[in-house]
């Protein structure tokens, strides 16, 4: 399963930047996840902040 970004997202950006398959982009108030391009890395999860990346 593919993470998701839950709404405790600040969009701060930081998961787009470290994301190695370029599944993050930036929605309207908060980041998402492309669950096609997701390889379910975590890395996502490491770097956050406030722990939005979550597994779907």
């Amino acid at each position: 399963m593919a993470f998701v970004i839950t709404d405790e997202c600040i969009a701060c950006g930081s998961c787009q930047a470290e994301c190695p398959s370029s599944a993050i982009s930036e929605g309207d108030d908060k980041y998402v996840i492309n669950a096609d391009l997701c390889t379910e890395c975590g890395t996502c999860a490491e770097v956050c902040p406030v722990g939005a990346p979550v597994k779907a």
